[in-house]
């Protein structure tokens, strides 16, 4: 940003800026910058001053409110959110220290940039003692003031990010990407692909182990929201009594254990995605409180008795039948309707079994980091095509797993997956498995097992010339062979 510095008289009421010497101020008049999301918060009792600070920040493109002193910022702060505050030390009533100790009692991830005229060393430490993120003594340039601005907002961003840091870790150790080729997966991934974008409410329906959460973090990934928290609360995990705290925070002294003030999920995802799973799980005591946050985004902590507001998008996942949950009086039925806007509805692995060798390779890959690499072999492809997975992707991982820790050379087999032992290898209308070792010819086991594999692909023949090892020139010559056919 280029910045012209001109020295006027004091009096003068132009955009700029910040610094003074006696009768003069140093004004900078700066050229318009792309828009900021930031909320700043402008405290001093001189209002020329303030209408200077107010002028350029609000000339970056930040939202800028002004308080004229300690009591005027409290009031101002309990009544919106701020990312930062610039205060000034000396002010009557309350002064700048007693106002960056509550904001840092109450609203812990808010910066403070203390302004004062005197450079004081004690003053200074006293200031960052207290939580200040930096002291700046008058004179400064405007330069000086929004360097610092932005280095405070990237602070800010580091304490959120560490207050979500465990949920994220979960979700990122599990696989980034949506995998699947099949018809009824790439039918919901083109809805989720077109709700993304806006800041719809998404009921994320599915049995368990199906990567609900990972339709959650796709649709925050492509959301204007992807730069601001993913924030992630499984209900279930927590008691009925707890839930409106961990959700909405509570204040000091407000139950037995409350020693500090606790700022909830709602506050940390604030311009992001907060993702509530297993939501029909939540009890009926806290579900009008749930409801209203939902239609206002506002909200208060337990104990308190100001009312907060939050700008978050609201996902949320089942897998229950939400609607028999209304019927029996269980579920609020105008929450419902406004949690499922839109709705996904995951298929089951046996909803989308030609995934399986895709989602197989894909685990693969990400275990081989550690347990070394390994392939699958394919009577091992052919087992995992045939079992019925009822817990689903979840299970399949978990089951490859203890397959890489198991096997013996660089070949996951059958006899490696922990699976139900007549789901252990491939069966041909059931009669494959009790041929192996008896009377029989080659020629019979391996009609057997390419009928097997065909079957259990749904005759997807370059689906089945993958797991059998064998070109598709050679698959139908087998096939005409041994007379196979679809019926």
């Amino acid at each position: 940003m280029a910045l012209e510095y001109r020295k006027i008289a004091l009096q003068r009421k132009e955009p700029s800026v910040c610094t003074r010497n006696g009768n003069w101020v140093y004004w900078a008049v700066s050229m318009p910058k792309p828009n900021h999301s930031a909320r700043i918060l402008v405290v001093d009792d001189e209002n020329d001053f303030r209408t200077m600070l107010h002028s350029i920040l609000t000339a970056e493109g930040y939202t800028v409110d002004t308080a004229e002193d300690g009591v005027a910022a409290i009031n101002r702060i309990q009544e919106r959110p701020f990312d930062i505050a610039l205060l000034d030390v000396r002010m009557p009533r309350v002064d700048g220290i007693e106002v960056l100790k509550f904001i840092k009692e109450q609203y812990v991830d808010m910066q403070v940039i203390m302004l004062t005229a005197v450079a004081e060393v004690r003053l200074a430490v006293d200031c960052m003692r207290s939580g200040a993120f930096y002291y700046l003594t008058k004179p400064y340039t405007a330069d000086e003031l929004l360097s610092l601005v932005e280095r405070a907002l990237d602070q800010r961003s580091l304490v959120i990010e560490n207050k979500v840091m465990k949920s994220e870790l979960a979700r990122l150790a599990q696989s980034s990407h949506l995998i699947g080729a099949s018809a009824e997966f790439q039918k919901v991934l083109e809805l989720a692909g077109k709700v993304a974008p806006t800041d719809s409410t998404v009921l994320v329906q599915g049995a368990s182990g199906t990567g609900k959460e990972l339709f959650a973090n796709f649709l925050h990934k492509n959301s204007p929201r992807e730069s601001k928290p993913f924030v992630a609360l499984n209900c279930a995990s927590i008691p009925d009594t707890l839930i409106e705290s961990e959700l909405f925070g509570h204040e000091k002294g407000a139950f037995t254990d409350a020693q500090t003030m606790r700022q909830g999920l709602v506050e940390i995802a604030d311009g992001g995605t907060l993702f509530l799973d297993e939501i029909g799980e939540i009890s009926p005591v806290f579900q009008p409180k749930l409801l209203r946050f939902v239609q206002t985004g506002e909200y208060r902590r337990v104990g308190g008795n100001k009312t907060l507001k939050s700008d978050v998008r609201i996902i949320s996942a089942t897998n229950r039948d939400l609607m028999t949950e209304v019927r029996e009086g269980r579920f609020r039925e105008d929450l419902l309707y406004r949690l499922n806007v839109i709705t996904l509805t995951i298929p089951s692995l046996m909803q989308r079994r030609d995934d399986i060798p895709l989602l197989a390779e894909s685990i693969l890959v990400r275990k081989n980091r550690v347990k070394g690499t390994k392939k699958l072999h394919p009577e091992t492809v052919a087992a995992l095509m045939a079992y019925e997975w009822p817990g689903n992707i979840r299970e399949l991982e978990n089951v490859l797993e203890r397959a890489l820790i198991l096997s013996a050379d660089d070949f996951i087999r059958p006899k490696d997956l922990a699976l139900p032992q007549h789901f252990a290898r491939p069966a041909a209308g059931g009669e494959g498995t009790g041929k192996i070792g008896t009377a029989v010819t080659l020629d019979e086991i391996e009609r057997d097992h390419i009928a097997g594999v065909l079957a259990n692909t749904k005759w997807n023949k370059n689906l089945a010339s993958k797991i059998l090892g064998i070109s598709l020139k050679t698959l139908y010559t087998k096939i005409q062979h041994y007379h196979l056919n679809d019926e």
